[in-house]
């Protein structure tokens, strides 16, 4: 199978498990992820709108957001955050119909589905990052910010991150005058899945694999 076919599968199936991931996280009744907080907040407050259909309208708003900070350093091959975004959104509200069954009531049934959905995320971030074909929405506009304000990747996906979930519990306030979709699932998603992909990518040998044939077929 040539090369860059292995890299797109393993892509998309990265994408695809991200989204049965974060559809487990969120079928947990803890909480959602950061990165799909406000799209899970604005789905409770209308219901005839799937959460798919959110997830894609915010990260539709991503990348114009991307193309107003980066002006002509935004490259046309950029808008396939698009198509990537219609699969993930597509996948995650067929993940949200086949969780449909699950619905936990005991507090120890509510933490192994976080747990597990965090772990699915992690693999599913994994596979996805280690082709190296094209960032998804929610990177895309971290490095946007980035690379306007001149701070480092990492710190500014804690401060977009942290935005988010501020965002979120105020609509959550605003529709409901609770907290509504957000919770102690919410943290736990933020503090471990980045542990875990550390964890994966130092025993998974298919993700140095990829990265691995990548280099030498670039040298």
């Amino acid at each position: 199978m040539p090369y860059i076919i292995k890299r797109f599968l393993c892509f998309i199936a990265g994408i695809s498990i991200e989204s049965f991931g974060i559809a487990l996280i969120t079928k947990s009744a803890l909480g959602t992820s950061p990165i799909s907080s406000i799209a899970w907040v604005v789905a409770l407050r209308f219901p005839q709108i799937s959460f798919g259909v959110t997830i894609f309208a915010m990260n539709v708003i991503f990348v114009i957001i991307e193309v107003i900070l980066l002006r002509r350093d935004f490259h046309a091959f950029q808008y396939l955050q698009l198509a990537v975004t219609f699969w993930f959104s597509a996948v995650l509200d067929v993940s949200m119909t086949i969780l449909g069954w699950f619905d936990p009531d005991t507090w120890w049934m509510q933490g192994a589905g976080l747990l597990l959905g965090c772990f699915v995320l992690a693999l599913g971030i994994c596979m996805e990052v280690a082709p190296g074909i094209i960032m998804v929405p929610g990177e895309g506009i971290v490095h946007a910010f980035s690379v306007v304000t001149k701070v480092r990747f990492g710190t500014v996906k804690v401060y977009f991150d942290v935005s988010l979930i501020i965002i979120a519990g105020v609509l959550s306030f605003v529709f409901f005058h609770r907290l509504n979709g957000l919770g102690v699932g919410t943290v736990v998603v933020a503090v471990i899945t980045g542990q875990i992909v550390n964890l994966l990518n130092r025993h998974f040998r298919f993700v140095p694999a990829i990265r691995k044939t990548q280099a030498v077929r670039e040298a």
